[in-house]
């Protein structure tokens, strides 16, 4: 007995003298089911090409489910998450084999034993908008177009600093390219970016992310530079308001000065009636003459304003049912409706999330 009470001080003393907690293991997870009607009507039941998530027609269907398993302790931490559904198929539609699978695969260690300095490795979320693939975290059911055309995953390596107080956050960002798993076949230059978020009080986020890089076989490379800022503001307990700002350059062939652009603001508001009762409204424009992100081969390109209203209903914190209804308007026809182009394009969805 006197040697087990020697043991277990030894122990005690030892987990006080390094400063560790019992590390934690937990498991969670998400499914989202919706219906989607697009009114333009697509033969093949695809919504238009520039929309990954939430992208079939007229029938239901899982947009995304995931089931992950997180590791944590003082330093070290570690994520590995499975996935599937129509956003799967859409986004990750390049990405070999099993990797399609992936919704998040990373190992961390942190560097320091004062500061919250951290390295991580792997496959992770975006560091670019304000938006996620995970509906129910978005105020909106739908993405908006710039979020649905930057990436929603990226792999690499970053390292990650953050004060003490939670208010600054710094990132540096190695990757393997745009929203890409696997580097791009013949493409042997890495790209990069940072991400600086400020929260100055518990209702105000102020973001700026950049990406650098290059897209294309080594002799035909173009260089891409984009920027993302954005703000969240909880105005008041009820009502809150997000502006962001997309703007990216691409060269327009190698060794060119000459760049093509895109850019695209966009305004989400939403007011919360009541515990369980939220309404959204979204009004957002996307520009992109040259076909960098949307090719049209119109005169115009890529011009389009879009207008989204969205009701939710949430019996309980995990779960919640959702109604979209979403209009957009292009300066060209850029959409198809019973075979002929045309300007317009409205749809109506419906989804059920959970989070567990």
């Amino acid at each position: 007995m006197k040697k087990l009470l020697v043991l277990a001080a030894a122990l005690t003393i030892g987990s006080v003298a390094y400063g560790q907690d019992a590390p934690k293991i937990k498991v969670t997870g998400y499914l989202e089911a919706y219906y989607g009607y697009d009114f333009n009507k697509p033969a093949d039941n695809n919504r238009p090409g520039f929309i990954y998530s939430h992208n079939r027609h007229n029938e239901m269907n899982l947009n995304l489910g995931f089931i992950k398993g997180s590791y944590e302790s003082d330093r070290v931490r570690a994520n590995l998450g499975l996935m599937a559904g129509t956003y799967t198929n859409a986004n990750l539609a390049a990405e070999p084999g099993v990797l399609k699978n992936v919704f998040e695969a990373n190992a961390g260690l942190k560097l320091s034993e004062s500061a919250n300095l951290w390295v991580d490795a792997g496959i992770f979320s975006s560091h670019i908008g304000f938006e996620s693939a995970v509906s129910k975290d978005c105020w909106v059911l739908t993405r908006n177009i710039s979020s649905e055309n930057t990436p929603y995953y990226e792999s690499g390596a970053k390292i990650t600093y953050g004060t003490n107080d939670g208010k600054f956050t710094a990132a540096a960002f190695y990757l393997n390219g745009w929203q890409r798993i696997t580097r791009q076949n013949g493409n042997s230059q890495p790209a990069g970016g940072v991400q600086l978020t400020w929260k100055p009080t518990g209702k105000i986020t102020l973001n700026y992310s950049n990406y650098l890089g290059t897209e294309g076989a080594d002799s035909i490379r173009v260089r891409r530079f984009y920027h993302n800022i954005y703000g969240i503001f909880q105005l008041t307990d009820q009502f809150g308001l997000t502006v962001g700002l997309d703007y990216g350059t691409q060269q327009k062939e190698k060794g060119s000065d000459d760049r093509n652009e895109v850019l695209s603001p966009v305004a989400i508001a939403q007011y919360k009636i009541n515990s369980k009762w939220a309404m959204a409204g979204r009004v957002e424009y996307y520009e992109d003459k040259n076909g960098v992100f949307i090719a049209t081969g119109t005169a115009n390109g890529f011009k389009t304003t879009g207008y989204s209203l969205n009701i939710d209903y949430a019996p309980v914190s995990n779960a919640v049912l959702r109604l979209e209804g979403k209009v957009y308007d292009s300066k060209d026809q850029v959409f198809v409706r019973d075979m002929s182009p045309v300007n317009h394009n409205a749809t109506l969805t419906a989804s059920i999330a959970v989070s567990f």
